[in-house]
């Protein structure tokens, strides 16, 4: 799980090996990576390396080969879980270490079981010095191998064998192990426990989770059991919900074992018989009063976690679905069983439903089981709602920010694994839709965007539709220019937003789902000419005009059409479409209109002053051209300042046709305003933009200029001196 604090050093530097692997690499003759200097890794930083490239995704057979210089990296504890390493790759790269443990748990490219214990066996270190060893879900293929079995690691105490095609022949290989003390034989095709008898004396752990094809009378097993007098953790649990099998026999044996005496499995201090839906309170009771010593007690889906002889019991741990204690305990221990994960989730969801207080610790629980079964639509269905409930109204807010990055991502995720899933989509927009994680949570903005939009184009549910277009319109605000320019390529975009805007229109409805699909518009435009051309293609131009009409006591629908219709007079090439003498005399009449917001009037004060600085394509009566520009000043030095935000810009370019000697006083007089304001607002990140544009030097020309008007020249020497004022404190 993701730290909450900041990343160690260590940890940082690692990461900048793993992303700049091409750059501190030489390739050898077969592809593989062979690392330029000769420095020697300290041991443990070789082995967190090889874990951190494992975790990020880059560890294949090409990269896994910096390790096969032995001098420079000394491996240890070496993980290749659930990479694309061959076998040929590993016995080059792996095997040579003396290794203590190895995961290579789930791992592609056609790595078996049979070809991990040749190449660790390969090497006389290892036969010795390896004690750990996952083989999780590979294929052992023993038919193939070359005749070394698992007894030939003869220092081997732990091995995971779990979700392999184990049998009886090969269990008895493995149980000729002398000092094994753990070992893992779940979901296993194996028929028989006896081969354990070989290793009674060293045994401390088993877990035979799931053996469907386990063919032994209750006695028998019983029995074998029996003579594990060693053993302190014993995991017989089931898949509930499986129908492979009706496991009478194995659910008679637990029953046995519970109602037996402490005699049986003597050490014993932690069972795990979740999913054996047989066991009666009864039995239960008279388990936990003759085991005193027992710690914990995996009882999920069995239908007893509620026995109240569990109270008594201070310092024993329990899974289960009694209370929250017992529910957070199972999405602990069973990340990797699907089966329990989906259960635990769904009794949490009924938890978390009227929490009211930040819970980061279910939040963590629940986001591992997303990473450990991204897959699964079960899992990712309760999951996400899980997450709603937990990240809802102010709790967000009170969330570490890497948690909720990790969360986010996990969202996106499932989104894009499951897209036409209509409650799972719900599920996560209704995570989403949240000012704080959208605004100040920091997590792919694009790809998230682009799922949304995606998933709004096949949908017309009011509700959902509405949360849609609200995270689009914030997103789109949020990404950077280059982002917004891949984006307002998909014309599709641009149709679906003015689809909702017409949909509306056409009823005169003023909501939020409107407001926000003209403030996605209205952003996707910004500087971005491609955009602008898509809306006008669209006929979005046609639609924003007879918007501005019929919503004409609507200031805040009118501020938001006329914002797009200024990103479109910024565009010369664009400049013939808005020469409409109805839409500019509506425009002029805003500009004019001293009943008006402040908020219009600068919008439509805008779109005229682009136009109007610009004569060469002016094609309307130089009358009205005349009449604006009057009308511009007048306006404008009637205007108020605004100690509110109400608009923000990526760019000052734009105003720098505006901002030229040669223009008229109203054009020069809307832009030295705009800039006046946004810079009183908010001066250290604007003050900035003008020196790094350029725009500064444009500003002190103005003002040094014998014709600019006297109204302009005080605006400019404010803006001025807020600049040098920013520049001498920050020197």
């Amino acid at each position: 799980m993701e730290s909450e604090g900041p990343q160690s050093l260590c940890e940082l530097c690692l990461t900048q090996v793993c992303i700049s692997l091409d750059a501190l690499c030489s390739r050898r003759t077969d592809g593989s990576l062979c690392l330029h200097s000769a420095s020697v890794f300290p041991q443990e930083m070789a082995d967190q390396l090889l874990h951190l490239m494992c975790k990020k995704g880059v560890l294949n057979d090409t990269t896994v080969g910096i390790f096969r210089d032995c001098k420079q990296f000394r491996l240890r504890r070496a993980t290749i879980r659930s990479c694309t390493v061959s076998a040929d790759a590993f016995h080059l790269a792996l095997c040579p270490h003396r290794l203590q443990e190895l995961d290579a748990s789930w791992v592609s490219a056609g790595l078996t079981g049979a070809s991990v214990i040749s190449g660790l066996a390969s090497n006389p270190e290892c036969r010795s010095s390896l004690q750990r060893l996952s083989l999780n879900g590979l294929c052992l293929d023993w038919s193939k191998g070359d005749g070394v079995g698992f007894s030939s690691l003869q220092g081997l105490r732990m091995l995971n064998l779990a979700n392999t095609d184990l049998d009886d022949d090969v269990l008895e290989d493995v149980c000729a192990l002398p000092h094994l003390e753990m070992l893992d034989i779940s979901c296993c095709g194996i028929s028989t426990l006896t081969p354990l008898l070989q290793c009674k004396n060293t045994l401390k752990s088993v877990i035979a989770h799931r053996l469907r094809q386990l063919d032994m009378s209750p006695s028998r097993l019983l029995f074998v059991l029996t003579q594990l007098q060693n053993v302190r953790h014993l995991d017989f649990s089931d898949d509930h919900l499986s129908e492979d099998s009706d496991g009478s026999n194995a659910d008679e044996t637990v029953r046995q074992l519970l109602e037996g005496s402490p005699q049986v499995l003597p050490s014993l201090i932690s069972l795990d018989v979740s999913g054996r839906r047989r066991i009666t309170e009864t039995a239960l009771r008279a388990f936990v009063e003759a085991r005193r010593g027992l710690v914990f007690l995996g009882l999920m889906a069995t239908g007893v976690s509620s026995c109240d002889a569990l109270e008594t019991c201070r310092n024993l741990k329990v899974t289960g679905d009694a209370n929250e204690s017992q529910v957070c305990e199972a999405l602990r221990r069973y990340r990797d069983r699907e089966c329990f994960i989906r259960e635990a989730l769904v009794h949490l969801y009924n938890l978390t439903t009227d929490v009211n207080n930040p819970r980061p610790d279910m939040l963590k629980l629940v986001l591992s089981a997303m990473k450990s079964h991204p897959s699964s639509l079960q899992v990712q269905l309760v999951a996400t709602a899980c997450v709603f409930n937990l990240t809802t109204q102010d709790q967000a807010e009170a969330m570490p920010v890497p948690l909720l990055c990790s969360t986010v991502a996990q969202l996106l995720l499932a989104m894009k694994t499951f897209p036409s899933h209509t409650q799972l989509q719900k599920n996560c927009l209704l995570a989403l839709c949240s000012d704080y994680i959208l605004q100040d949570v920091p997590f792919n903005k694009y790809l998230a965007a682009t799922l949304v939009i995606t998933w709004l184009s096949s949908h017309e549910d009011p509700t959902l539709q509405r949360m849609a277009v609200a995270v689009i319109s914030i997103l789109i605000a949020k990404l950077s220019s280059e982002e917004t320019a891949q984006l307002s390529k998909d014309i599709s975009i641009m149709k679906q937003l003015l689809t909702i805007v017409q949909q509306k229109a056409m009823v005169g409805v003023v909501d939020a789902t409107l407001k926000f699909a003209l403030s996605a518009l209205w952003n996707l435009t910004d500087e971005m000419p491609t955009a602008a051309h898509n809306f006008i293609d669209c006929l979005g131009l046609e639609l924003y005009e007879e918007v501005l009409e019929s919503y004409c006591t609507e200031p805040s629908i009118q501020q938001k059409v006329l914002g797009l219709l200024n990103n479109l007079a910024e565009l010369k090439e664009l400049q013939s479409d808005l020469m409409d003498e109805d839409l500019l005399g509506h425009v002029l009449s805003l500009l004019r209109d001293t009943q008006l917001e402040v908020e219009v009037r600068y919008f439509a004060g805008g779109i005229l002053a682009h136009l109007a600085s610009r004569p060469d394509t002016w094609t309307l009566d130089e009358d009205l051209r005349s009449t604006v520009l009057t009308h511009l000043h007048s306006s404008i030095m009637m205007w108020t300042h605004l100690e509110r935000e109400m608009v923000s810009y990526r760019s000052f370019l734009p105003f720098c046709p505006l901002l030229q000697t040669g223009q008229p006083p109203g054009v020069q007089l809307w832009a030295v305003w705009a800039i006046h304001l946004v810079c009183s607002q908010n001066t250290p990140h604007y003050s900035r933009m003008l020196e790094r544009e350029g725009v500064t030097e444009l500003l002190k020309a103005l003002a040094a200029h014998p014709d600019t008007h006297c109204d302009i020249k005080g605006l400019l020497d404010s803006i001025l001196s807020l600049v040098d004022r920013h520049q001498t404190q920050n020197s």
